[in-house]
């Protein structure tokens, strides 16, 4: 499900970068969308999730289906108000937001008044798409992956209609897309309520006292909202220095983090969302052991896939980029530019994934200042790196300085986690990691020799590059998956289905 969301986004980035390319419109966009998106991570996949996912387990699993009900109802009041006020102060603020966030747009009145008109249109989809986190937390807790799963789908296909049939009705088509994220976050929510009602869990809105678990999950979010921000503090950072950059360069690094975010969302979000639940199952049911049993697994499948995709991204970045995204508006010059970033990008995608491996080994157990405390480092060495790497790489040493950063976050977290005795690691790692190797060495030879030249990918029209990628990640994927398999890889080895 994940996939079919992930191929949908690309189809809809494919289209952004045809109808628009990268320039003032798309920088604005960008900007505008990113807010709202970052505040999503912060209220709903990230600190709500991580607080509110490990005691709705606990309840239920040793709480009555009533008590279970009331926490989910006093929870959806809760989250219901604080984000109508915080979306009306959004819109409100938008010029002040603009300013701060992307203070290089300040030099050019349209190119801000624009990003602000957008950003107002933008900044409702925090409150559905964090009340649709809350609704996927229920589902995922209940075993109904599929469904949030799939939902992030809608907002694609949203896009995808507003770019095709609204465009032509705005004198600056842009705002096409402003309004695709508002329909989308609407489109969301109203989804995953059937699933909710067939559960019998569709949220009762009252406002009676909360109960003991909403006020624990309520403490919990305020440290978690605090480790989260850091994060999502990091990239805002890096929107200030990309609008500081020639213009641009907040769409390049858009368009190479959408690549990135392929691997990264469906490997990560998808280990990540259904770790947190299990995990917290096994420490609701004192099953330690089979708890660092399950974060071996995670770690080990991430290690798996995470590794090749990284390898493809650097090898194949041209020809991904020009197949994707070089058509109309998307000239040559973006394609290199672009191409820059998402090599940078692809050194830290193992750092990336893995974080949404490992922080579930913490926020199951209700254990939320270790990660904070991590993400501060993570945040502050982040920033450090960005001054250290902006002026000889530009938009470039944005990316690696996040994806390096990832990796030390990734590091950090790993560490504490042996050191506190939450994971121990199953025999077999040394010839895991070496088999692991031999076949990433035959894949890149293999990738080396079919790509061949990047200014050949310029030239070839849609379908010819089409074909010939293709061609290459089927003979790229099938060497890594053939070597491994007569290394003695078998698919039934990561199956962890009685676990999970």
């Amino acid at each position: 499900m994940t996939f079919i969301s992930r191929v949908l986004g690309f189809l809809r980035d494919i289209m952004i970068a045809r109808f628009f390319g990268a320039g003032i419109l798309t920088d604005a966009f960008f900007v505008a969308f990113r807010i709202p998106n970052l505040l999503r991570r912060i209220f709903a996949e990230g600190a709500f999730s991580q607080a509110f996912v490990p005691i709705l387990a606990e309840y239920k699993t040793t709480r009555t289906p009533e008590e279970t009900r009331g926490l989910i109802d006093h929870i959806t009041a809760l989250l219901g108000i604080t984000l109508f006020i915080v979306t009306l102060i959004g819109i409100l603020a938008a010029p002040l937001i603009i300013y701060i966030s992307a203070p290089g747009f300040s030099a050019d009145l349209e190119k801000f008044d624009l990003t602000v008109a957008l950003l107002q249109i933008t900044f409702p989809y925090i409150f559905f798409i964090s009340l649709v986190a809350l609704a996927g937390g229920i589902l995922n807790t209940y075993g109904k992956f599929n469904v949030p799963a799939i939902t992030p789908a809608l907002l694609n296909l949203s896009f995808i209609g507003c770019i095709l049939w609204l465009t032509p009705l705005f004198n600056s088509p842009v705002f096409a897309l402003a309004w695709a994220v508002f329909i989308g976050g609407i489109l969301q929510l109203a989804f995953q309520v059937p699933f909710l009602l067939r559960l019998k869990l569709l949220p009762r809105i009252h406002f009676k006292n909360p109960d003991t678990g909403a006020w624990r999950v309520i403490k919990l979010m305020g440290p978690a909202i605090f480790g989260v921000s850091v994060s999502q503090i990091s990239l805002l950072i890096n929107t200030i220095f990309a609008s500081l950059l020639i213009t641009g360069s907040v769409s390049w690094l858009y368009y190479a983090d959408r690549l990135m975010e392929f691997p990264a969302g469906l490997l990560g979000v998808a280990l990540g969302t259904i770790l947190l639940p299990s995990l917290a199952r096994h420490y609701n049911s004192n099953s330690r052991e089979e708890y660092s049993r399950l974060l071996d697994w995670g770690l080990r499948m991430t290690i798996l896939l995470t590794l090749p995709a990284a390898l493809a991204l650097a090898q194949l970045a041209t020809p991904l980029i020009t197949t994707l995204f070089h058509h109309g508006a998307f000239t040559a010059h973006d394609v290199w530019m672009t191409r820059e970033a998402l090599i940078a990008y692809s050194a830290g995608l193992l750092g990336l994934i893995l974080v949404k491996v490992l922080a579930p080994g913490f926020y199951a157990r209700q254990n939320i200042k270790t990660p904070v405390k991590i993400a501060i480092i993570t945040l502050i060495a982040t920033q450090l790196m960005n001054l250290a790497f902006i002026i000889p790489l530009k938009h470039a040493g944005l990316a690696l300085a996040i994806g390096l950063g990832a990796c030390l976050n990734a590091g950090l977290l790993y560490y504490k986690l042996r050191n506190h005795h939450i994971y121990q690691p199953q025999p077999g790692w040394l010839i895991f990691f070496l088999k692991i190797l031999t076949a990433l060495t035959v894949m890149g030879v293999v990738l080396w020799f079919t790509a061949g030249d990047d200014a050949s990918w310029l030239i070839d029209s849609t379908l010819t590059r089409a074909a010939r990628l293709s061609w290459i990640i089927v003979a790229g994927a099938s060497s890594y998956f053939a070597t491994l398999w007569l290394l003695g890889f078998r698919l039934k080895d990561f199956t962890k289905q009685q676990s999970i």
